[in-house]
């Protein structure tokens, strides 16, 4: 996960994003084109008119879709306000707003600096850059509240009891203008729903050996369109020079951190973690070119990965947490962030990680700081075996909870799994066709199972057993393969590195 600071930007994979702020918040959004400009009033999201093409807003979380944005769209401005309108954002907990892929994973979060006057928040912005998306931290104030915003954007808000509008808040485009009513009504917040897309949850295949169906993944439309794998668009603009501040293994900050952690994890009672040289240069080098091109982010503006940069090093991970970081100056601040939540904290005492990588460079031009920590428990082949069993022991629950009978492991539907997920890794791709257009039920019979049926679901970045079964319950297509009565036997694969970190296969079965 990264955590921005205001300024700071990272690459989103394809596919539905889920953005969530808890709390006694409203959510809106603002869509605009090249130019700057809302297209109407349908460009405002907001509590009164919560849909508009590729934006939904439900409860306190906005999913948005940028490949199904109105035609022009280039930028998606994140508002947050009070819910109750005129009081002071200071006045309320500071928003903390948590950024979700399509598979659920956590992609970024965003803590603002705390409001004063403030009203009303720009608190991020989904932007085109090329062919991708990327998200920006902003952290803008208005002090005429959500309307302030939303005149600012061109739309012309008519307030409900016909006062005249307030001056804007702060600097701002005009655009065409349009009529959205500000004042509230009466509302019963609507269900969330878990995003969905075709990034870390392909719909799965299904085939039999007489009619083979190649694997599609299924939008919300219900129109097949494949699967592609995550990707990010590097940034563009003149590039600064960073100051490494870890030249090695045993720098003071490094030492210094390593020391920290250890003496949390000794008061929690969890084991002493070890710096690893391997994972510390990853680390190293990841932090120096985040700080020289100003931007928190798992790949760098090359495309490199951090997951690639530690398996290039030597390291095999079976398990793997990382803090992506910039602002705190020493080790001592560092850890201090890292205690203040849950999400934070966990890796710090988390009894499963053995080692410890630890990079920190300063940018040359603002001094600011950016770490890389990563956490990491190393490969076994034990403890591949008992990833593969949690994920075929939560799979069986789930169909024991609808009446269904378990699936039986499956030696040969597992080592097609397997290596179907090592080759995602491997070679850089995410989908159920590989280069050489094989497809699961090729897969499946080149390992010797001869099933009457065969099905497939995969996924990318999920770090735990729980978090992928769960993932692939909460996408239609993929339950349904989980869920299909004819399916009798179930191989797992589980395999680390790559873009996305995690690459998970489930080959499905069905008995002659």
């Amino acid at each position: 996960m990264s955590d921005l600071v205001a300024g700071g930007n990272r690459a989103m994979p394809d596919g539905a994003l889920s953005i969530r702020v808890p709390g006694p918040f409203d959510l809106s959004v603002i869509v605009t084109g090249e130019d700057g400009r809302t297209a109407g009033d349908g460009d405002f999201v907001f509590f009164n008119q919560p849909a508009a093409p590729g934006a939904r807003l439900r409860a306190d979380t906005l999913t948005v879709e940028p490949a199904r944005l109105r035609r022009g769209a280039a930028k998606v401005t994140v508002v947050v306000s009070p819910a109750e309108p005129g009081t002071p954002l200071a006045a309320l907990p500071v928003p903390v707003m948590t950024v979700t892929g399509p598979g659920g994973g956590t992609l970024a979060r965003f803590t603002p600096p705390r409001p004063t006057r403030e009203t009303a928040l720009l608190l991020a912005e989904l932007y085109r850059r090329g062919t991708g998306w990327k998200l920006r931290a902003l952290g803008q104030g208005y002090a005429d509240g959500l309307a302030g915003v939303a005149r600012d954007f061109g739309i012309e808000v008519v307030e409900e009891d016909g006062a005249a509008p307030p001056a804007a808040g702060a600097p701002g485009g005009p655009g065409p203008g349009g009529s959205v009513p500000h004042g509230r009504t009466p509302r019963v917040p609507a269900p969330r729903t878990p995003a969905s897309g075709t990034h870390t949850s392909a719909t799965p295949a299904s085939a039999t050996p007489a009619s083979a169906t190649p694997a599609s993944a299924t939008p919300a439309s219900g129109t097949p369109a494949s699967a592609t794998p995550a990707s990010a668009t590097p940034a563009s603009g003149t590039h600064t020079s960073a100051t490494p501040a870890s030249h090695r293994p045993g720098s003071a900050e490094a030492d210094g951190l390593l020391a920290l952690v250890n003496a949390e994890r000794s008061r929690t009672g969890a084991r002493p973690v070890t710096a690893d040289p391997r994972l510390s240069a990853a680390a190293r080098a990841h932090a120096a070119d985040m700080a020289a091109h100003g931007r928190l982010g798992r790949e760098s503006t090359a495309g490199t990965s951090l997951f690639q940069r530690i398996t290039a090093g030597g390291y095999a991970y079976l398990t793997l947490a990382e803090h992506l970081v910039s602002g705190p100056r020493t080790p001592a601040e560092f850890m201090d962030y890292c205690l203040r939540g849950t999400e934070l904290r966990t890796p710090v005492g988390d009894p499963v990680f053995v080692h410890l990588g630890v990079g920190h460079a300063v940018h040359a031009g603002s001094g600011d700081a950016f770490w890389t920590v990563v956490w990491a428990e190393p490969f076994t082949r034990a403890g591949l075996e008992r990833a593969v069993a949690d994920v075929l022991a939560l799979t069986n629950a789930e169909r024991r909870a609808a009446g269904l009978r378990p699936l039986a492991a499956d030696a040969r539907l597992g080592t097609a799994a397997q290596a179907h997920s090592a080759d995602m890794a491997g070679r850089g791709f995410y989908s159920h066709t590989t280069p050489e257009g094989g497809e699961p039920w090729d897969r499946a019979a080149a390992a010797g199972a001869a099933h009457r049926g065969i099905g497939e679901n995969i996924a990318c970045g999920q770090r735990t057993p729980a978090e992928v079964v769960r993932g692939w319950m909460d996408s239609p297509g993929h339950r349904a393969n989980i869920l299909k009565p004819d399916f009798t036997h179930l191989g797992v694969g589980y395999a680390t590195g790559g873009s996305a970190g995690t690459y998970w296969t489930q080959l499905f079965g069905a008995a002659g």
